[in-house]
């Protein structure tokens, strides 16, 4: 009895713990449907707040990205049209290094032919020459009237023919030559080192001083006087006398001192603009001096136009007296007896009575006209 006791009362037992183990289970598997109910909608929300942000997201990056996508599409079509600008400026600085190049070439063979022309004398003296000319002409002197070309003279020393010869204000004249020396300038241009180069090139410097004691010598300005003490040499190109004075550091007190001015184009060009400029200035003076020669000479006659006019009107003034003298006898006399004449019936015309002149001739009052003393102080003053 006591087994059957306790069996029934761990049956009871049992029976009670399964029927709290089923209410526990059924709690469990509710609360575990409710989790996963919450957990279905927290995955939902969590995917609608998921897109809603990356949609978000990627408009903001948009947005942001925006102005940058903009300036790299600028930025590639400005390297794009670099790009093709520096092909199409390759291609042009190509035609040009190749044009440059037949130009140097061209310029090689001239210069070559060049140079073996003026080492005949003949042309390198009609160089000179034509040069000058152009010279001349640039300063805006006229041939025959500023300037002669080719004038010979005779010195103690001999016959001389200048290639030109300036004239200035004055009578004075200045004396040019043109006829340089310059073979070892052009042996200096075809030399192949620095050596030879420099050694033709003193050998240059050598021949210029040479022909200024040459021209020293000869003395133009004995030729032509009135004439000042020196003669122009002229050198045609400037870097003839350059590389001479860069050899001879001296060589234009050299000149100087032997009465030789050493002038190239540019030089020259500034010497005969300022004799043109004397040439018309001393024109405009004897435009000026024939001008108050003129004017002393019209102010002489006006004078002396005076003169008469004031005796024409002396002489009008004196006739008017007398008129006027006449008609005072004709009244006082001459018709008193002829109206006597008329009262006796001689004549029924009546004799008019002729009226006196009463406008006297107008005086001249200009001191021009009056007074000798303009035409002196007139006379006194000196020409322009």
């Amino acid at each position: 009895m006591l087994f059957v006791g306790i069996a029934i009362g761990v049956a009871l037992g049992w029976l009670a713990a399964r029927s709290r183990a089923s209410s526990e289970i059924a709690r469990l598997d509710a609360t575990l449907q409710a989790t996963r109910e919450g957990e279905a909608r927290l995955e939902q929300s969590l995917r609608a707040l998921t897109y809603e942000a990356t949609e978000q997201s990627q408009a903001a990056v948009s947005e942001a990205v925006a102005p940058l996508h903009d300036a790299l599409a600028r930025y590639e079509q400005r390297v794009g049209q670099l790009e093709r600008d520096r092909v199409g400026a390759y291609e042009a600085l190509r035609e040009q290094v190749r044009n440059m190049s037949e130009v140097s070439g061209q310029l090689r063979v001239e210069t070559s032919q060049l140079v073996a022309a003026l080492r005949a004398p003949q042309v390198r003296g009609r160089w000179g020459e034509h040069q000058l000319r152009r010279i001349v002409e640039a300063a805006g002197m006229l041939e025959h009237c500023d300037f002669s070309e080719q004038v010979s003279g005779v010195t103690d020393a001999g016959g001389v023919r200048p290639d030109l010869v300036v004239r200035l204000h004055g009578g004075r004249q200045v004396v040019v030559d043109a006829k340089v020396p310059f073979e070892g300038y052009l042996a200096a241009m075809e030399a192949d080192d620095d050596i030879k180069r420099d050694h033709h090139l003193l050998q240059h410097a050598r021949q210029l001083r040479a022909h200024v004691d040459q021209l020293a010598a000869k003395g133009y300005w004995e030729a032509f006087e009135p004439a000042p003490e020196f003669v122009v040499l002229f050198v045609p190109a400037d870097p003839f006398l350059d590389a001479a004075i860069k050899r001879e550091p001296t060589l234009l007190e050299y000149a100087f001192a032997r009465n030789v001015v050493l002038a190239t184009p540019s030089t020259l060009v500034a010497l005969l603009r300022t004799v043109a400029y004397a040439w018309r200035q001393e024109a405009l003076a004897r435009n000026a001096i024939t001008v108050h020669q003129q004017a002393r000479e019209l102010y002489g006659r006006l004078a002396t136009m005076g003169d008469h006019l004031a005796k024409v009107g002396t002489s009008l003034g004196a006739s008017v007296t007398a008129y006027n003298r006449a008609i005072g006898s004709l009244e006082a006399r001459v018709l008193v007896s002829a109206r006597r004449l008329a009262d006796l019936g001689v004549s029924g015309t009546e004799i008019p009575a002729p009226a006196q002149v009463e406008v006297a001739p107008r005086a001249l009052q200009a001191p021009e006209l009056v007074d000798s003393e303009y035409e002196a102080l007139l006379g006194d003053q000196p020409p322009y």
